[in-house]
């Protein structure tokens, strides 16, 4: 898979999770190389999810 299909497939997920949760703002989902977990942690935190709740939202979507 390539870094296109990777963006491609994040905006998808990216819109979902915007849908289910539209108090979550574009900063939220902001993904930087390198920084994933930081974005995986201001999700937890915004949704009030562990990591294991926050995880299987985003792969049920």
């Amino acid at each position: 898979m390539n870094t296109t299909d990777l963006k491609t497939i994040w905006a998808e997920q990216k819109g979902k999770l915007k849908q289910k949760f539209a108090w979550l703002t574009d900063k939220d989902f902001l993904f930087e190389p390198g920084k994933r977990e930081e974005m995986l942690d201001r999700l937890q935190i915004k949704l009030g999810k562990t990591r294991e709740e926050l995880q299987m939202i985003i792969t049920t979507l």
